[in-house]
């Protein structure tokens, strides 16, 4: 986002941010109320420029949604949603965009209350690696000529009972109304949010083996450093590294595999 839409997503976060700590607020209805509100704006046009129009003031557009919206959320969403549409917005299209992504940071909010955000972030990097692993269900969730809902009720059913209810309703969520977003895209999003909320960074660190725990906490340790942030990592384990650790930050690669080494001796010999 840019401009105005980027100052208003800030300070959207910041009421987020302190209605979770003066409340008792339930973050998962909340971010439920909130999912809702994104359905209805990505269907109608028409509601998206009237809740964005610079020529209404913001008061006359929060009285418009709170009449739109009145019984159907509760009292918290929709003092969050009269603050986000009084604000102002780039492209009416940024406005919906920040209501899906406090949507997002309700659930991971509630997961932090818990002590769960480490295992959610977790989750949903395996449910990642399980997709792109798997061909069949990489290409069913692709496929043009199955509905969304029948994509989700796919993935609710695989990941009942083995993920915590918050991730599986992050992931449902994703593959029933992507938004324009490819699955990687959308559980991309998530771990950044996800990092963010620990104001740490996220590493894929790609190994032969497993790291032992001593391992991940040096390895963590020696990152922060260099960063500056806590950084959690996400281990992935290939075998056609031999050896060696291969980190992953962004646009960032610190690759100390002996693949690579080979690889770079290989190339000095045929000079």
């Amino acid at each position: 986002m840019q401009g105005a839409s980027r100052d208003s997503i800030a300070a959207a976060r910041e009421r987020l941010d302190a209605l979770a700590q003066s409340t008792g607020a339930d973050m998962p209805v909340l971010a439920e109320d909130l999912h809702s509100v994104v359905l209805l704006l990505d269907r109608t046009v028409v509601l998206r420029r009237v809740l964005t129009d610079p020529a209404r003031s913001g008061e006359s557009r929060a009285a418009f949604l709170a009449q739109l919206l009145d019984g159907q959320i509760g009292g918290e969403t929709a003092d969050l949603l009269g603050g986000l549409v009084r604000a102002r917005w780039s492209r009416p299209r940024d406005l919906v965009d920040a209501i899906d992504e406090l949507s997002i940071e309700a659930e991971l909010i509630g997961a932090d209350r818990d002590g769960s955000l480490d295992d959610l972030e977790d989750e949903l990097f395996r449910f990642g690696r399980i997709v792109a692993g798997q061909r069949e269900l990489r290409s069913t969730l692709a496929d043009p000529s199955i509905t969304d809902g029948r994509k989700a009720e796919l993935v609710s059913g695989l990941l009942e009972g083995r993920v915590r209810p918050v991730t599986r309703r992050l992931v449902t969520r994703l593959v029933a109304h992507p938004r324009s977003r490819s699955l990687e895209a959308g559980l991309e999003a998530y771990a950044r949010l996800a990092a963010e909320r620990r104001r740490r960074v996220v590493a894929l660190v790609t190994v032969a083996l497993p790291l032992t725990e001593e391992q991940n906490t040096r390895l963590a340790a020696a990152l922060g450093r260099i960063y500056g942030r806590q950084v959690h990592l996400n281990v992935e384990i290939d075998a056609e590294v031999i050896g060696g650790v291969r980190v992953q930050i962004g646009d960032d690669v610190i690759d100390g595999t002996v693949a690579t080494r080979l690889e770079e001796a290989g190339r000095r010999l045929v000079r």
